[in-house]
């Protein structure tokens, strides 16, 4: 039996590796670098978050599933691109935190997309310098 949960996660995560990324990269989005956990190279993702206080908040649609979570977990130095500036950080997730509850503080296009697509919600905080 095919695991619903876990084909939507396979389609959405396609359709963001070959469209979003590629267009994020090119237009002013909030864009989290990484550091590849395989290869050692900077990867990029289009993501969605707000700044409040000296931290940035967001969820992952995918939790540990997610690409950037395990680069994350591997090394949690990474870099935001915030209204066209990068600013390095520390990321942390929080598997206690009510991701459902903090989407209500983040932007209203981007909860919702991170609702309707997500199969396991993670929120990250990242600790800007």
């Amino acid at each position: 039996m095919v695991d619903l949960r876990d084909l939507k996660r396979r389609v959405i995560h396609g359709a963001q590796r070959r469209i979003v990324n590629p267009v994020g990269r090119q237009l002013p989005l909030t864009m989290l670098e990484t550091v590849g956990r395989k290869s050692g190279q900077p990867r990029h993702t289009a993501v969605g978050g707000r700044v409040i206080g000296k931290s940035f908040w967001m969820v992952s649609e995918h939790g540990d599933r997610s690409h950037y979570v395990l680069n994350i977990k591997a090394d949690p130095a990474v870099r935001v691109r915030i209204n066209g500036t990068w600013r390095n950080g520390t990321a942390h997730l929080l598997p206690d935190d009510d991701p459902v509850a903090r989407l209500k503080e983040l932007p209203t296009l981007n909860s919702a997309v991170v609702r309707t697509v997500g199969s396991d919600l993670l929120t990250v905080r990242i600790d800007l310098d």
